[in-house]
């Protein structure tokens, strides 16, 4: 035992039944300024230091500050972490922490019955009961006949209190002392679940280490909150999460935003450019902006623009100097950004156009998580201008999705819309660190000489001039032409080019090809793309799940839920939404019944039933959160009763079938 793992009263230690558990959903939640965020991200990193499978959902308000110990002020953040291999992060939490009455009341009907509550009795005053909308307390009916709390495991600790008297020692102010409450309970939920401490008292060491009694206080706060689960007979029961298998390698805990910037940075490196990140900070894909800005020594140069257009008009320039251009945004500013995506178009210049999607429309739900873009991506400028399309499925897939934006942005010459959304830009999860040796190289193969010959002189010789719009066989993509390479000066801008010289054109007939062989190469990208991958294991589903995006992990959760309960369902998930990949049109022929679950009113069921004339099923929420898989494989259930014309009961599977 550490020699601060003792009761700072000095009492005897109780001794402790230890509970081995295959998961644990957990959720803190308090007011915006209980550091809620902070508790649950070093959860998180413990949880990952001790090597469990872990997916979180942070969730906060969108307001700066908003009005103490309110309902909409209330911050959350939860954390799935299990003995093995999970999609969500949890539908329902088996333990809340709830900081004050408004983070109870905001919370309560998202817990299932037999749920343990942890509740700070401290902030349950009237006036708080008040601002939190309740008429009484509902601590002080614990045990009774009007119990409201009776379907639930209630535990009334004092956190603020215990944390005051814990911090005494160091003279701070009642408020500042207060602060710290969220290591207590940290402190409190890391022995329960048994985390290592170690990472947490390095972390709080590094982060106050220019105040120190600050630190000093955060420190014994999380250490009083250790001894108090391991003194107290409150809590007579520890749980066991052993740490879940993983393939070799090395992992670390990474986020969206975070993990899709490392990846802008790896493709820029495959493919030897410097990236120019022209943007303008928008939630939630600020956080882009602000890791790229810490990567000079990559040849990052990150630029915060004025404006939407001022920062994609910065990303276009750089990437006609043969830089790469990459500009950072939400569906707001995608919207801003249309025209000058329509120049890129034009120009056929490389450029990544990263649209972290939240939920709308206008300013919308600035926090909340949303898929609802699709349809802007695929069409939302002027004239016939294509434009491919990327999704990430998970935290960690952001990486690759970066990686594979920037090879069809470099190897095409063309625009890439990249979609993120919320969910995925501040969720995390344990991430593989991939070997350098297995990304994959990209040649921006720059123009160095002329391509075009004007005519042959009798003696054989060739005279020769560059034309911009000539095209590789392949790819169709334009010669990237380096400005002040001699002998490659050529006219560029936004309106109609002539086909191969590139000069301006009004020709109809011209017009016609220039936009037909724009669309070619974009289509064109569908051969470079491997096959999808279908999982229907037993070979016998006639019902297909199609996702994209982050609803990659509820659909697999509630398909694995199905399959659990012994009904077979087949899952397919798109990373590429323009051009779909090759062999989608066979697949979805395959299958009696397509379900297309997204977060959204039906967009990418609306695009493969106009190209593939398919009868796309929606299951659609659009709650500002993402889709939950118990409800999703009731959806799913139904549609195989259906489709196979038997009864499906999903209300007793297997316990494997509950770890989805």
């Amino acid at each position: 035992m550490r020699d601060w793992e003792q009761h700072r009263g000095g009492g005897a230690h109780v001794p402790k039944q230890v509970k081995q558990v295959d998961r644990v959903i957990i959720r803190f939640a308090g007011d915006s300024g209980d550091g809620m965020q902070l508790t649950g991200d070093r959860f998180t990193q413990e949880s990952a230091a001790f090597g469990n499978d872990l997916v979180t959902l942070p969730n906060f308000p969108a307001e700066i500050r908003a009005p103490q110990g309110t309902l909409p002020g209330v911050s959350s953040f939860q954390v799935h972490f299990a003995d093995h291999d999970i999609l969500t992060a949890g539908d329902a939490p088996d333990v809340l922490v709830a900081m004050n009455p408004a983070a109870l009341k905001a919370n309560l009907s998202d817990l299932p019955t037999g749920a343990a509550i942890i509740v700070d009795t401290h902030d349950f005053s009237d006036r708080n009961l008040t601002k939190a909308g309740y008429t009484a307390n509902p601590l002080a009916s614990l045990g009774d006949a009007n119990d409201q709390l009776g379907d639930f495991q209630v535990f009334p600790v004092d956190l603020t209190g215990m944390t005051v008297e814990a911090v005494k020692e160091f003279g701070l102010s009642r408020k500042d002392a207060a602060r710290a409450k969220n290591m207590f309970a940290l402190g409190l939920l890391s022995w329960m679940y048994g985390r290592p401490t170690e990472t947490t008292i390095d972390f709080l060491a590094r982060r106050f280490a220019k105040v120190e009694d600050i630190r000093d206080a955060n420190i014994t706060a999380f250490k009083a909150g250790w001894n108090f689960g391991e003194t107290t007979e409150t809590f007579m029961v520890q749980y066991e999460v052993k740490p879940a298998p993983m393939a070799p390698g090395v992992y670390r805990n990474i986020s969206g935003n975070l993990a899709l910037a490392y990846g802008l940075v790896a493709g820029a490196v495959q493919s030897g450019l410097d990236i120019v990140l022209g943007t303008y900070p928008i939630t939630p894909a600020s956080d882009i902006l602000h890791e790229l800005s810490k990567h000079k020594s990559f040849g990052v140069t990150t630029f915060q623009a004025e404006d939407e257009i001022a920062g994609i008009g910065a990303a276009i320039g750089a990437s006609f100097s043969g830089k790469l251009g990459i500009t950072s945004t939400s569906g707001p500013g995608i919207a801003l950004k249309s025209e000058a995506i329509g120049l890129a178009v034009m120009t056929e210049l490389p450029l990544v156009v990263v649209d972290v999607q939240r939920g709308g429309p206008s300013t919308g739900l600035p926090t909340k998580t949303e898929q609802a873009d699709l349809l802007q991506a695929m069409f939302g400028r002027n004239g016939e201008a294509p434009v491919p399309i990327v999704a990430p499925q998970s935290p960690g897939d952001c990486f690759d999705a970066a990686v594979e934006a920037i090879r069809i942005a470099v190897t095409y010459r063309t625009p890439v819309m990249l979609l993120s959304d919320g969910y995925l830009a501040n969720g995390s999860e344990p991430w593989r660190i991939p070997e350098v040796d297995d990304l994959p190289r990209i040649d921006p193969a720059f123009a160095t000489t002329t391509n075009h010959v004007v005519r042959t002189n009798d003696d054989g010789t060739e005279e020769t001039e560059f034309w911009p719009y000539l095209r590789d066989e392949e790819t169709l993509a334009r010669p990237w032409a380096i400005p002040g390479t001699p002998g490659l000066e050529h006219r560029i801008g936004g309106l109609e080019k002539g086909d191969g010289h590139g000069n301006i054109s009004y020709d109809p007939a011209n017009h016609d090809l220039m936009v037909r062989t724009r669309q070619a190469k974009v289509d064109r990208i569908a051969e470079s793309l491997p096959p999808l991958e279908v999982d229907d294991p037993s070979g016998a589903a006639k019902v297909l799940v199609v996702g994209w995006g982050s609803t990659y992990g509820p659909i697999g959760a509630g398909v694995r839920r199905v399959r659990k309960a012994g009904f077979n369902v087949a899952q397919v998930h798109l990373r590429h939404l323009n051009p779909f990949p090759k062999d989608l049109g066979d697949i979805l022929g395959r299958y009696d019944k397509v379900l297309v679950p997204e977060m959204n009113l039906g967009q990418l069921a609306l695009l493969l039933r106009g190209k593939y004339l398919v009868d796309a099923i929606g299951y659609n929420h659009v709650r500002g959160l993402p889709l939950k898989a118990a409800e999703l494989a009731e959806a799913i259930g139904h549609l195989v009763a259906e489709a196979e014309g038997i009864e499906v009961d999903l209300t007793t599977p297997t316990p494997e079938g509950a770890q989805a």
